[in-house]
């Protein structure tokens, strides 16, 4: 089944958490053509993040999202593909958009999810699962319904030593004393406002870490979230600000190093997230309208990662704002947050936040419906 290609190219996801999830999958492709060219084709706003992965021996940016009236860019991009010449397409996303390009590519094999009316473009089209499970598994469905051996459902990405080089002396330069514990937190969501934990909370929280466990904390995001992070940090105590770093806009490399050198990471269920859990960063995760069971931090073995939830009744809504209060994540408190990031950094505090509570999940031992 996997012989005779030489060429593979790789249709990524759109958002770099699913990107990030997709490692897995992505890992077991690369052992399946061990001898051919695998390139992977992302967004541009996501494709660094595959310059981590080892086993991607190409990385192509694509400037077509996906939108029919910007056809001039869809062919440009598939221009790009055809002249890669790739003998065989395996697209993670469902879009017909994805199967579109590569098909405009003219990739004489193109494997996928039969999903969103585009069966005919391809030449294998495999019924999606019943059910539902994490997207991780999602992507590994398709990859054993190929006929491929599928791994471990963990990441597996390499921050090279001169990117965490490079995000030790941008925080150092900004304040960082290195003998102080690093802490990560990423306030954006990319997919809506529902999925933010509050500014107010984020302030909270980046006060007690600063002055109670002298910490410096560094607040990260892309340039969409450069107001939110302004916000937050209006509302610091004004005797933490020392400890705060303005992170936002950095690249998802570069965020890739400071999660490296960071102590634990609080992030919304976002690409943050699943980028700490990738680095091996112990992280915190905060779930309100999506459901963890379908997206939870993926971590590598022997690491931790802890996801909290509210039991609302509301929730997992899957809408991108809230209509009413927002419940689901105005209540996971920054007292319950710190509590969790004290057991992550010291595992020899017994948090009473983490033990009793069933809406407090370890990410690595509880799979629940997706595996």
């Amino acid at each position: 089944m996997t012989a005779g290609f030489s060429s593979v190219v790789i249709l990524a996801p759109n958002w770099l958490g699913d990107c990030v999830m997709a490692l897995p999958a992505i890992a077991d492709l690369r052992r399946a053509f061990p001898s051919a060219a695998l390139a992977v084709a992302a967004r541009r706003s996501v494709a660094d993040v595959f310059t981590l992965a080892p086993f991607v021996d190409r990385t192509i940016p694509l400037e077509w999202n996906g939108r029919w009236w910007q056809r001039g860019t869809m062919r440009t991009d598939a221009e790009r593909l055809r002249a890669l010449g790739p003998s065989l397409a395996i697209l993670l996303p469902n879009s017909f958009a994805a199967a579109w390009l590569v098909w405009q590519a003219g990739v004489p094999e193109r494997w996928g999810y039969g999903t969103d009316m585009r069966g005919r473009l391809l030449t294998r089209a495999l019924p999606r699962p019943a059910g539902s499970r994490h997207q991780g598994a999602y992507y590994q469905y398709l990859t054993r319904e190929l006929g491929i051996d599928c791994g471990p459902l963990e990441p597996a990405v390499t921050v090279r030593e001169e990117v965490v080089a490079a995000a030790r002396g941008l925080l150092v330069a900004h304040g960082w004393n290195a003998s102080t514990p690093l802490v990560v937190l990423a306030p954006g969501a990319a997919y809506g406002s529902a999925k933010r934990w509050t500014s107010a909370h984020v302030a909270r929280l980046t006060s007690k870490l600063a002055l109670e466990r002298q910490a410096t904390c560094v607040l990260t995001g892309s340039v969409r979230d450069a107001s939110t992070v302004r916000q937050i940090l209006g509302a610091v105590e004004p005797e933490a600000m020392p400890r705060v770093i303005d992170g936002t806009g950095t690249t998802i490399e570069v965020l890739a190093g400071m999660l490296a050198l960071a102590a634990a990471c609080v992030a919304n269920d976002s690409g943050a997230m699943h980028l700490a859990a990738a680095v091996g960063t112990p992280v915190v995760g905060l779930f309100g309208p999506t459901s963890e069971y379908v997206a939870r931090p993926l971590t590598r073995e022997g690491r931790r990662a802890v996801v909290l939830t509210e039991p609302v009744w509301c929730r997992p809504c899957g809408l991108r704002r809230c209509p009413i209060d927002h419940r689901c994540m105005k209540r996971i408190t920054p007292e319950r947050v710190y509590d969790a990031l004290q057991a992550l950094i010291d595992p020899t505090v017994r948090s009473a936040g983490l033990q009793p509570s069933p809406h407090v999940r370890s990410a690595g031992l509880q799979p629940g419906r997706a595996s």
